[in-house]
């Protein structure tokens, strides 16, 4: 792409566009998160006025960073499409967020009663009686009651407490039968004292929300007192973290987020944060339907929205399937230069945007690396059918791990595959250890490699998903 240059100006009103105006304008849902809106199709990501945040993967920054990670455009793209292109319509700057003091945490004031909460959770979230009477017994559920503009607000109010059974945090939710859903957290709260019970047993299990918790529980009650659990109000892992911290005899951790690509890539990013920290037992449970609360809607027959699967893992079988097939083309003898002839094809057809054809360069050069990954193990002893390796490249390919753009992940994975062919051409006797340590290298880059034409799928899948929901909301407001 040519230089483009930008005034000052430009630069300026473009790091100022309201995030959350440009983003409706492009069609993507919001959902409100406090003073924050987080982005449906990607719970980790918030935004706030012209700022961003991926909770995930802990970095922010302005509307260029955002356009140029989200949309995996360029410095000059990102910024033309913040401008709304040359006759394009310019977006209003968002005002200037002003830096609030920190507000003291209180609990919001109880309701003499309980009746609403409990109609909301047992007759429309279909919770079992005895699990809401436990956690209301132990003041970690009531009701509160609040007056705004003359008129009463009523919400369930989920309160987390400190190893002291101080309350430090408390999440509201909407009981009304009308209007949108609300759910946020109180002002002033710790996120790591999140809604959570102890137990005696080594297993915690953790959720996204207190209403996932006692669905699970609702859904599993046979001794569910003996065991711990956590809801993080989110995907951050801190009150998971803290739980552990608390209690040393917590050793085995289930994960239990939602079913759609939001959990998946938290259950990837939490577990890989768990096995850092020494944490060898630990699983991934996922609800058959989105939630837990919609296993047990269709438990009773109710209509129940649906699991969703993370683009990447759909992309991922046919890809490393392909890329199996193709290592009938690798030749020992020329290996080496048939995988940096790959590479090259594959950074000239992506240079002239010719993109089916970049990947099947990229899925070729895969392939060679993944040979040579079963003839070292082969040489080893450890015989690998194309089955074996198919899934052991798959394995490998986690969501929360392939999140960046492609745009320059060529100059990353040429650099990868020089350190190896070095390593592989080196003169001398190899070691055992040695011998391990390359086939660990070459299964490393196949990985890297195959990530490339995955994380592209699995974006062309996510832009064909959005064109279908915009379509189908265009059909009902017909």
């Amino acid at each position: 792409m040519p230089y483009i240059h930008f005034t000052a100006e430009q630069k300026l009103r473009a790091s100022e566009v309201d995030l959350e105006l440009f983003l409706r304008s492009q069609g993507e849902k919001l959902i409100r998160s406090g003073p924050e809106f987080r982005l449906a199709s990607d719970h980790s990501i918030t935004v706030q006025g012209n700022e961003w945040y991926d909770h995930a993967a802990e970095k922010g920054g302005g509307p260029i960073s955002f356009v140029r990670n989200f949309y995996n455009l360029s410095y000059p793209e990102a910024v033309t499409l913040l401008l709304g292109g040359e006759q394009g319509t310019v977006y209003e700057p968002a005002q200037k967020q002003k830096e609030k003091p920190q507000k003291e945490f209180a609990l919001p004031p109880a309701n003499r009663e309980m009746r609403r909460v409990y109609a909301y959770l047992l007759k429309r979230r279909f919770l079992d009686r005895e699990v809401v009477n436990a956690f209301v017994k132990a003041g970690l559920l009531y009701e509160s009651c609040e007056k705004f503009k003359g008129r009463e607000y009523h919400n369930a109010v989920f309160v987390g407490k400190d190893e002291n059974g101080a309350a430090r945090h408390a999440h509201k939710r909407s009981v009304n039968s009308e209007g949108k859903t609300f759910r946020i957290n109180v002002e002033g709260c710790e996120p790591r004292f999140s809604f959570h019970y102890t137990g005696t047993s080594d297993r915690l299990y953790v959720f996204e929300a207190p209403i996932d918790l006692l669905s699970f529980v609702t859904r599993y009650p046979k001794g569910w007192q003996e065991h711990s659990y956590v809801a993080l109000c989110g995907t951050s892992g801190h009150a998971m973290l803290w739980m552990l911290e608390q209690n040393p005899n917590l050793r085995s951790v289930v994960l239990c987020l939602d079913h759609d690509p939001a959990g998946i890539e938290a259950s990837g990013r939490l577990a890989e944060s768990l096995h850092e920290r020494g944490y060898d037992s630990v699983g991934v449970l996922q609800p058959e339907y989105k939630d837990w609360n919609e296993d047990l809607k269709a438990r009773l027959g109710l209509p129940a929205q649906e699991a969703e699967e993370h683009p990447q893992l759909v992309a991922a079988g046919p890809i490393c399937h392909r890329i199996a097939l193709l290592m009938e083309n690798a030749r020992p003898d020329r290996l080496g230069k048939e995988l940096i002839d790959a590479l090259k094809g594959y950074r000239t057809n992506f240079q002239a945007k010719r993109m089916d054809a970049a990947m099947a360069c990229m899925e070729q050069a895969a392939a060679f690396a993944l040979f040579a990954y079963s003839r070292e193990m082969r040489q080893m002893g450890q015989l690998l059918d194309d089955t074996e390796l198919e899934d052991r490249l798959r394995s490998r390919i986690l969501p929360h791990q392939n999140r960046g753009s492609i745009q320059n992940r060529h100059s990353e994975v040429a650099a990868q595959t020089q350190n190896v062919l070095a390593r592989y051409t080196a003169p001398g006797i190899r070691t055992a250890e040695d011998k391990e340590q390359l086939a660990s290298a070459w299964l490393d880059l196949a990985v890297s490699l195959a990530k490339i034409p995955v994380k592209y799928d699995a974006d062309m899948l996510k832009e064909e998903q959005k064109l279908e929901r915009s379509n189908e909301l265009k059909m009902e407001a017909m």
